[in-house]
C-alpha cells in the first residue's frame, strides 16, 4: 500500500506535532487542530493505516500514536530539497560571523555556539582537515645562491610559499627541471602521504642531499593543519531541556557518549564526505544514539569538502528548520574559509 496525499498529509500533521509536543498524537487533535477536513473516525482509519505500513507506533493501548523511525526518515529526506532559511535568521548568522575574530579555532566556535543557540540542539562542528588536500603542483623558485621559494599549489586552488635552503650547484634551469620531476611524481597526492622517502630518488636524480628532501617534505606539510582527533562542541546540556532524556539514565549514557571525543570526531569525518547526511535512531552506530537524529552538513575551500558541521537531538527533531540552518550556515562558513586562505596565500607570496 503506498503513501497516497491524504496519508501524507495526516503523517506530516502527525509528525508536525510530535515534533511540538513530544505527546502521541490522536485522531481528534488531528481533525480539530488542522485544516485537512476529515472526520475523526476517518483519520483514524487512515492512522491505521500508516501504522501497518510502518510509519507509526503506538506506545501504549487505547493511546495516540508516534512517528517511527521509518515517517522520520520520509519526512527528512522529502524536505532535502526545498528548506530555506527566513531573513532574521540570516541576518543573525551573518551578524554573528561578522564579530567573529580572525582565525581557524575562533570561527570553528562561534559556528558551534550559532548552531546550538539556533537550534537548541548539541551542536558539533570539525575543524578544517587540511591533511586530505591534495598536490597539483610544485615549483621551486630560485631567490639567490642559497635560498629559494617553494610554490606548492593544492587541490584546493590554495596557494602557498615556504622558503627552502638551496644545496650548492644548482642553477635555474635544473631547479625548473627538478619542480617538473616533483609534481609528476606527486601530483594528486595526500600532503599527509608525502614523504622524505618518496622524493628521495628523484632528488639522488640530480645529486641533491637529503636535507633539501626534508626541506620539500616541511615546507609541504606546514601548509596541512596537524590533524587533531578533535571536534567543537557546543549546548552540550541542551539535550536535557528535552522530555526524552528526562531519565537520569538516559541523560547521562548520552553525556558519556558525547564525552568520547574519538566516536564523534570519526563520525564528522565521514560526514565531510556527503553534502548533508541524516542519521536517525537506528542509523547510528552508538547504542546511547539509538534514540537521537544527528543531522551534519559539509563545508568548503573553494569546491573541496574541508569539514563537516551538524547537530545531535531527539528524533522528534526540527528537521525543516535544522536542514534550514546548516544549509545556509555551510555556504556562509565555506566563503569565509575560502576567503581566509585565500588572503593567507597571497600573504605568503
Amino acid at each position: 500500500m503506498s503513501l497516497d496525499e491524504r496519508k501524507m498529509r495526516i503523517l506530516q500533521a502527525i509528525i508536525d506535532d510530535y515534533i511540538l509536543t513530544a505527546i502521541p498524537v490522536g485522531s481528534r487533535t488531528i481533525s480539530k487542530n488542522t485544516d485537512i477536513g476529515l472526520s475523526p473516525a476517518t483519520i483514524r482509519n487512515e492512522m491505521a493505516d500508516l501504522e501497518e505500513l510502518g510509519y507509526l507506533e503506538q506506545p501504549h493501548t487505547s493511546a495516540g500514536r508516534i512517528p517511527s523511525h521509518k515517517a522520520f526518515r520520509l519526512y527528512a529526506n522529502h524536505l532535502l530539497n526545498s528548506v530555506k532559511l527566513g531573513d532574521a535568521e540570516r541576518r543573525f548568522i551573518k551578524k554573528r560571523f561578522e564579530s567573529t575574530l580572525a582565525g581557524i579555532e575562533s570561527i570553528v566556535k562561534q559556528t558551534a555556539d550559532v548552531l546550538s543557540d539556533l537550534t537548541k540542539y548539541t551542536s558539533i562542528v570539525l575543524p578544517p582537515q587540511m591533511r586530505d588536500v591534495k598536490l597539483k603542483h610544485l615549483q621551486i623558485v630560485p631567490l639567490s645562491d642559497t635560498t629559494a621559494i617553494a610554490v606548492i599549489v593544492l587541490d584546493t586552488g590554495m596557494t602557498r610559499n615556504a622558503r627552502i635552503h638551496l644545496p650548492s650547484g644548482f642553477d635555474r634551469e635544473m631547479l625548473d627541471k627538478l619542480s617538473r620531476k616533483l609534481t609528476d611524481a606527486l601530483y594528486d597526492v595526500r600532503l599527509a602521504d608525502i614523504n622524505t622517502e618518496s622524493l628521495m630518488p628523484i632528488l639522488d636524480e640530480f645529486g641533491y642531499q637529503k636535507a633539501l628532501a626534508g626541506e620539500l617534505v616541511d615546507s609541504m606539510k606546514k601548509n596541512a593543519l596537524d590533524e587533531k582527533r578533535i571536534v567543537q562542541l557546543s549546548g552540550v546540556t541542551n539535550i536535557l531541556n528535552y522530555p526524552e532524556y528526562n531519565d537520569i539514565g538516559k541523560a547521562k549514557r548520552f553525556m558519556t557518549t558525547i564525552e568520547a571525543t574519538d566516536y564523534l570526531y570519526d563520525l564528522m569525518r565521514e560526514a565531510t564526505k556527503l553534502e548533508f547526511s541524516i542519521n536517525i535512531g537506528s542509523d547510528n552506530d552508538s547504542p546511547d544514539m539509538k534514540e537521537c537524529s544527528i543531522v551534519t552538513a559539509t563545508y568548503r575551500v573553494g569546491d573541496m569538502p574541508i569539514g563537516s558541521m551538524g547537530v545531535i537531538g531527539p528524533m522528534r527533531m526540527n528537521y525543516a528548520r535544522v536542514l534550514a540552518i546548516l544549509k545556509f550556515m555551510g555556504e556562509s562558513l565555506s566563503e569565509i574559509m575560502t576567503n581566509m586562505f585565500e588572503e593567507d596565500g597571497r600573504k605568503g607570496e
